[in-house]
C-alpha cells in the first residue's frame, strides 16, 4: 500500500516548485476524486500556488464546467487521451492557472472493459500555451490503490513538466 507520506511529498515537492516561480494550477479530476487538490491543500499556504479543483465526474460535468466535447465523450469515451486534455485545457481557460492536471480512469472494482480494464488511468498536464502532455498508465490493485498511485503519478508528473520549462 502507497503510504500517505508519499503522496505528502509529492504534492510539496510540486508546491515548492510552484512557489518559488510564482505560477499556479488547479486540477481536473474524474476518478481521483477532488484526491489530488486535496494533497495540496494539506499544506498550510498552499493558496498561493492552487487556485482550485474541479471534481468533474460525471460526463456532464466535463461538458458543462470543461467543455469538453459530446463528440470525444461519445467516440472516445471519458478515460481517453482526447478527453484528458480537453480537461486540462478547460481547467486552465476556466480559472486562468498556469497548468492544470486531468485524470479519468477505471479504479474499479466495476466498470473495466476489454480495451480499458480496471486499473487503466488517462492522466493529462500542462497548458494550452505551453503545451498539454498525456499518458496512459495501468495501476493493479483495489479502487484505493488505483486512486492513490494516481495521485502520485499526476503530482510527480506535472512536477516533471514544470521543470522542464
Amino acid at each position: 500500500m502507497l503510504k500517505d507520506s508519499t503522496m505528502e511529498q509529492a504534492a510539496n515537492h510540486l508546491g515548492d516548485l510552484l512557489s518559488l516561480r510564482g505560477q499556479t494550477m488547479v486540477t481536473a479530476e474524474s476518478c481521483t476524486g477532488g484526491w489530488i487538490v486535496k494533497a495540496l491543500t494539506d499544506r498550510p499556504g498552499s493558496s498561493d500556488y492552487v487556485l482550485g479543483g474541479l471534481v468533474t465526474y460525471s460526463n456532464s460535468m466535463k461538458r458543462e464546467l470543461l467543455h469538453v466535447s459530446a463528440e470525444s465523450l461519445e467516440r472516445d469515451g471519458a478515460v481517453s487521451e482526447p478527453v484528458v486534455r480537453q480537461m486540462v485545457a478547460g481547467a486552465v481557460k476556466a480559472t486562468g492557472a498556469d497548468f492544470a492536471i486531468a485524470t479519468s480512469g477505471v479504479a474499479g472494482p466495476g466498470g473495466g472493459s476489454e480495451d480499458k480494464p480496471v486499473g487503466t488511468v488517462w492522466f493529462a498536464w500542462g497548458s494550452p500555451a505551453n503545451g498539454i502532455v498525456a499518458h496512459r498508465c495501468h495501476f493493479d490493485g483495489d479502487r484505493d490503490a488505483v486512486r492513490r498511485r494516481s495521485v502520485v503519478y499526476a503530482l510527480q508528473g506535472l512536477t516533471d513538466y514544470v521543470q522542464t520549462l
